[in-house]
């Protein structure tokens, strides 16, 4: 009977366990709310190189190189007066750079996707990680045709449920 007990006790004990350590990590990363506002800046890299003005910021500022027929994006993403952080595409290379300037326990995650040949390519959906570090990046590295758009979602949840701002269709970056 007292082994009974005790492998009653440890099962309860045991499932107990395992039940907050799956609601721990299922649990996602709390939601801005309200969704932080985008400011999009766009520019023809053919002009370039190019910073300063609208694509200064106070971490890192946006520097984007000379590719001639591309076009840049910046989105830069305030909530409440805060920076929260920013999404730079640039066609030089064709690298997504995504930014998480705040320690606020919340991220966002940005799907990027291409047109060419009448076919659209999902490249992914990225995140910057989740450190005490002041600044979170993360830079992804494409092989983009030249000149094909190249459309960007910036969402607050992981699933892309919930859209806060982007760069896409007529308002897209080029390669």
């Amino acid at each position: 009977m007292r082994t009974v007990r005790r492998l009653a006790g440890l099962f309860t004990g045991t499932a107990l366990a395992l039940g907050a350590l799956i609601a721990t990590t299922a649990a996602s990363a709390q939601a801005y709310s309200p969704n932080p506002a985008p400011s999009v800046y766009y520019r023809d890299t053919g002009t370039c190189p190019c910073s300063g003005g609208t694509l200064a910021d106070p971490f890192d500022g946006t520097y984007f190189a000379n590719d001639p027929g591309g076009y840049a994006v910046k989105i830069e993403l305030n909530q409440g007066g805060s920076f929260v952080g920013k999404v730079e595409f640039h066609p030089n290379d064709e690298k997504l750079w995504v930014y998480d300037t705040k320690n606020d326990g919340d991220t966002f995650y940005v799907k990027i996707s291409y047109s060419a040949g009448g076919t659209t390519h999902n490249l992914g959906t990225y995140a910057a990680p989740g450190t005490d570090a002041v600044l979170d990046k993360v830079v992804k590295d494409f092989d983009i045709p030249e000149g094909a758009p190249v459309d960007i979602s910036v969402y607050d949840d992981q699933a892309l449920g919930d859209y806060i701002g982007g760069a896409r269709g007529t308002g897209s970056a080029v390669a």
